[in-house]
């Protein structure tokens, strides 16, 4: 079975708030037959979108396959959070990787979302890039670890833009019974993630990239010029960029023995007016320490955008909306009768730290995937970076490169069943607080 025709419609993109409110671009065309190529990317989502953007305006000639859309995988159905860090806190990455680079995955996080911005100005998208990124916690051992974190990057590295969050400031912000205090990021930001995407794949067409969509890629022969084959033609390039994340499937081994497929899923409810004072008093995003992350924001229309829940089978559960309405309401008692107008899901990456797992996997192939749910900021920076260590700058992927990243148990057949054993038991500890 193969994720990218498990849950979607061939060529479509799920029926999603995003999708509805985007404004569209013409398609791209099918590919049929063989070309040649400097650079052909394998994945039409932030990494290959903006890789393909690097090189084209660096005089690569460059071609990106994707299957579906492009921003049709998890960069047009995440929840536009805009993070700062790594999705590994710098606690971990101090434990892991000692202090001086600990410190270098921090400034290469914050140029991430500098990246970001810029691009959002110079090509001027229309995404809705607000400011805000809270976390929130559920009781006093969550909110001292918030709120010592906090603390330790405004002393330890020199971030000012967050604060740690007391009860009664958390609640000023965000209403909800549930939560008891955190951190303010205002370094931090959201955005409407397909209509980025949309306008990372305008900018690149425009630079020059030839993009084609309804383009799986089922087979790459590695050599001198690496073939890349799909279903109505081929690729031959002198390098190649593997930017499926969740959805590459098996088309690279040792890619697919590190970076595991989960299913996340998020809801958007009717406009709620007035109320949204009920849900949020800033326009800010949220997530919260739940091992499976809730994580919410308000549209620009007064929708609730509401993440939480996750699978680890192939097949998305039957009734999306019933999966994340309990817990929405377990943090929003009061929405519990509220309507459901769109619900979706889609497939992202994880690896077993959850750092991104970049790594040459044959001498004129490069992947980055494995951004286990902080990709908005990390993904685009991949493929900066690969772009980079095409063009013989290959410091910033060397230094992603570093990170041990360890395959998952079974590594094959089995990797499945025993991540969704690992995952339930991570879930139930959570559940009970121990």
């Amino acid at each position: 079975m193969n994720l990218l025709f498990s849950n979607d419609k061939r060529g479509e993109y799920p029926e999603s708030w995003y999708a509805a409110d985007a404004t569209p671009l013409a398609p791209f065309d099918s590919f049929r037959g063989e070309t040649s190529a400097d650079v052909c990317i394998v994945g039409g989502g932030y990494t290959g979108l903006y890789a393909a953007l690097h090189l084209a305006e660096l005089g690569y000639d460059v071609v990106v396959l994707e299957a579906h859309r492009v921003g049709f995988g998890a960069s047009g159905r995440n929840g536009g959070q805009l993070g700062s860090g790594q999705r590994m806190d710098q606690d971990g990455l101090e434990d892991l990787m000692g202090q001086d680079t600990a410190h270098k995955f921090w400034t290469l996080a914050e140029g991430a979302k500098k990246l970001v911005k810029d691009l959002i100005a110079k090509h001027n998208i229309d995404c809705h890039l607000k400011p805000g990124v809270a976390d929130l916690g559920f009781g006093k051992r969550d909110v001292g670890e918030l709120q010592d974190y906090a603390k330790k990057l405004q002393d330890d590295y020199g971030y000012a833009d967050i604060i740690p969050l007391n009860k009664e400031e958390s609640q000023a912000l965000c209403p909800s019974p549930a939560y008891e205090g955190g951190m303010m990021d205002w370094g931090a930001a959201h955005l409407q993630p397909l209509s980025f995407a949309l306008g990372l794949a305008n900018a690149a067409s425009n630079a020059g990239a030839r993009i084609f969509e309804n383009a799986h890629v089922h087979h790459i022969k590695e050599g001198a010029k690496v073939t890349v084959q799909t279903d109505q033609g081929r690729v031959k390039a002198d390098h190649v960029i593997l930017a499926g994340n969740g959805y590459l499937g098996n088309l690279n081994r040792k890619v697919a023995a590190r970076v595991m497929p989960i299913n996340n899923f998020i809801v958007a409810t009717e406009p709620l007016g007035d109320d949204a004072a009920k849900v949020l008093t800033k326009d800010i995003a949220v997530a919260d320490t739940k091992f499976v992350v809730n994580y919410f924001r308000l549209s620009h229309d007064n929708r609730l955008l509401f993440g939480g829940g996750e699978s680890y089978g192939y097949r998305f559960p039957n009734d999306i909306t019933a999966k994340v309405r309990k817990p929405m309401c377990e943090i929003f008692p009061h929405l519990r009768d509220v309507k459901i107008d769109y619900a979706w899901g889609g497939t992202l990456g994880i690896t077993m730290t959850r750092m991104p797992y970049l790594a040459r996997v044959a001498p004129n192939i490069l992947s980055a995937s494995g951004y286990s749910g902080h990709g908005v900021g990390n993904a685009v920076q991949a493929g900066k970076l690969m772009a980079q260590a095409i063009h013989g700058q290959d410091s910033g992927f060397n230094t992603i490169a570093s990170i041990p990243t360890p395959s998952f148990p079974g590594a094959g057949a089995l990797r499945t069943p025993l991540l969704t054993l690992a995952m339930s038991w991570y879930a139930l500890r959570d559940k009970l607080g121990v």
